[in-house]
């Protein structure tokens, strides 16, 4: 069996440990902790989910303009969560299905575990708070409230999430002038008018951020480790 000198087998494992750490988790940690990437939604949160207080929605639009312009964490396409059918076709303002059994767009339990549409990504905010989270809503998908363990009991990695009400950028069709919003409280997904509620937002991107791919990154860590390792060499002799 071919040996090798103790500093190159050194090298060696670092560069196959930097190659072969893959993360399994729903939201990965990037911009040194400031972002979470979300693998179930293909999108990046922002750490902080209250950067900007209680806002109207045209002034969340504001805001999040101002975020591009300042070029917020290196990117200038940040965006409020949109909300999408849960059913992937059409949205369902009832009256048909119930409030609470997650077949319906506006109500409770929307891409909940156990329901019809389980793990749905239409709504951001609801897979967030149900599927990547695992909290529960005040209603129980059978419709007995109020549920054990209901809230925002678990917010993950982020920072200043509230138990409240958070707008969408998704216009919401049968009022005019109201937009989505979900309730981080309760669980309810609902909709308010633009202009005359104040309520939080969360800043979101589509995709990942930009990075150097771990084999490059490795290959880099390991040429430079190497050439502090010919340095030493050279001032030992």
């Amino acid at each position: 069996m071919k040996s090798y000198p103790r500093w190159a087998v050194t090298t060696l494992f670092v560069i196959a440990l930097g190659t072969s750490s893959v993360s399994n988790a729903a939201l990965v940690s990037v911009l040194g902790g400031q972002a979470y990437y979300d693998t179930n939604l293909n999108i990046t949160w922002a750490a902080n989910a209250n950067l900007n207080g209680l806002m109207d929605w045209n002034q969340a639009q504001s805001w999040i303009a101002a975020l591009n312009t300042a070029n917020y964490l290196g990117y200038s396409d940040w965006r409020l969560p949109t909300v999408g059918p849960v059913n992937g076709t059409s949205f369902n303002y009832g009256p048909s299905g119930t409030f609470y059994d997650g077949t319906r767009d506006a109500g409770y339990n929307v891409s909940a575990p156990g329901t019809t549409y389980a793990g749905s990504t239409g709504s951001e905010m609801a897979n967030l708070f149900y599927d990547t989270l695992g909290n529960k809503a005040y209603y129980s998908i059978t419709g007995s409230s109020p549920q054990s363990g209901w809230g925002l009991t678990n917010s993950g990695p982020f920072s200043n999430l509230q138990a409240n009400w958070y707008w969408s950028g998704t216009a919401y069709a049968p009022l005019s002038g109201a937009e989505w919003i979900f309730g981080f409280d309760t669980g309810d997904q609902s909709a308010a008018v633009a202009t005359s509620n104040a309520y939080y937002a969360m800043a979101v991107r589509t995709g990942n951020v930009a990075t150097v791919p771990i084999p490059a990154a490795a290959w880099l860590f390991g040429s430079g480790l190497l050439g502090l390792i010919g340095v030493a060499r050279r001032k030992a002799s």
